[in-house]
């Protein structure tokens, strides 16, 4: 199985997540594969079909693709699908945190709701297509805390567990996170068509 990524932290997740899915789950780099791939999809449901149905051309094993993004309920669900290429693609998340903690500059706690949304796909070798999508709900911290995770998750903040995503344990953040969650959805229809 290849999942259509370079990114070695959503890797390390997929895998202690999906362990016992298959023999191995291998990134686009390490099965070989290097293509372009446009991300113009408007839903993450499109946008995850785009990158497996990419890598899927250039292989027969079952391809999966995720695309997430953060979503802040008081700026009319910003950065959402475009989250990774929030304030540029290049921008380090730091910049990106810190831009969006000012703009809810004076905005009370109870109004800073927000969610991660995941939505993964998987392309089978006969064409057959699969989506899921899964989310976790939270709020917009004050500020960054945290080492544990990448991108947003210093400023997302998950009140039943007192502490933003970057702050949590990996079993903490694999069995609460919308990837975590998408990719037990993704288990459970892979068992169905495999």
């Amino acid at each position: 199985m290849i999942f259509a990524t370079g990114n070695e932290g959503k890797m390390k997740e997929i895998r202690m997540i999906m362990e016992d899915t298959c023999d191995r789950i291998l990134s686009m780099k390490e099965a070989g594969i290097s293509v372009e791939i446009q991300e113009n999809g408007v839903t993450y449901e499109e946008n995850a079909l785009l990158k497996a149905r990419a890598v899927a051309a250039h292989t027969k094993e079952i391809v999966l693709a995720d695309d997430s993004g953060l979503e802040i309920d008081y700026l009319n669900k910003e950065p959402g699908v475009y989250s990774a290429r929030y304030m540029g693609e290049n921008t380090p998340y730091n910049i990106k945190n810190g831009n969006l903690i000012s703009r809810l500059e004076g905005v009370p706690e109870e109004k800073r709701t927000a969610r991660f949304v995941c939505a993964i796909a998987a392309v089978f070798p006969d064409g057959r297509e699969v989506t899921v999508r899964a989310a976790i709900e939270g709020r917009i911290g004050y500020e960054e805390k945290g080492d544990n995770g990448f991108g947003y998750d210093p400023i997302f903040y998950v009140p039943e567990m007192g502490k933003t995503t970057a702050e949590l344990t990996e079993e903490e953040k694999n069995r609460i996170s919308h990837r975590g969650k998408a990719l037990r959805l993704m288990k459970e229809e892979l068992r169905k068509t495999v």
